[in-house]
């Protein structure tokens, strides 16, 4: 298979090119500071509701998922109805990210890591076991949580909103009504003041991109990503997201 290639350039006029994009690298960087800082000065919502979760020891509540520090980031663990097991995107990413080291960094800044999974308990538990996971992972199942999240979508239990879009947003920009059901990417933070609780924040989408860790090297490549919807040269091998 012929794949198209960068052009071959003098070591002079490579240069030339690296600086420049090096200068909006560095531009990037600085507007990722500013959303960074913006993003520390949101403002927070109470959390009412009496949500119940199960774990390996049973019940417990959001608040006591902090395990005493001041915040909680959850990652919303995505099932999949049709194959009744964990969803491969997420499993990957838990193999590759919610690991004892990154915990410990977590842990080392007042953060608990927990992910919670609107699927049963014993489903939930069985597929931690299985994967030989030791991270915190609970089952919402019977509770609002997802769907107030809005990262679980059934319109029996919240109406349809997903990245802060209206499903008469989502459906303007070509998602189809039996697409929008099941579990969707997202993740939700949580501030904890003594016994109250408050969401801080919650991305979904590719707001998550930056986390799946392999697409901050791949992204460095010549052939980035090779998914459909990136802005690449002619020529360059488009294979469909893959991770």
């Amino acid at each position: 298979m012929t794949t198209a290639l960068p052009p071959v350039v003098s070591q002079q006029d490579w240069l030339a090119a690296r600086k420049a994009l090096l200068a909006k690298e560095k531009e990037a960087l600085k507007v990722r500071d500013r959303l960074n800082a913006e993003r520390r000065r949101l403002p927070m919502v109470r959390v009412d509701k009496q949500y119940v979760f199960t774990g390996p020891d049973g019940e417990l509540t959001l608040a006591e998922m902090f395990e005493g520090r001041s915040q909680l980031y959850i990652h919303h663990f995505m099932w999949r109805d049709d194959l009744d097991s964990g969803c491969p995107s997420c499993t990957a990413t838990a193999n590759l990210n919610f690991t004892p080291p990154m915990l410990a960094q977590l842990h080392n800044r007042d953060i608990t890591f927990a992910a919670v999974s609107r699927a049963p308990a014993e489903k939930v538990l069985a597929y931690k076991e299985k994967n030989g996971w030791n991270f915190p992972f609970y089952s919402s199942y019977g509770s609002d949580f997802s769907y107030d999240m809005h990262a679980s979508l059934d319109e029996s239990r919240q109406p349809v909103e997903y990245n802060y879009l209206s499903k008469e947003e989502l459906k303007a920009r070509g998602f189809a009504d039996e697409m929008l059901t099941g579990d969707w990417p997202a993740n939700s933070v949580f501030l904890r003041d003594g016994d109250e609780v408050f969401h801080t924040y919650t991305a979904y989408a590719r707001g998550l991109d930056h986390l799946f860790t392999p697409y901050n090297f791949i992204d460095l490549t010549p052939y980035g990503r090779q998914e459909a919807w990136e802005d690449s040269p002619e020529g360059w091998p488009k294979q469909g997201a893959t991770l």
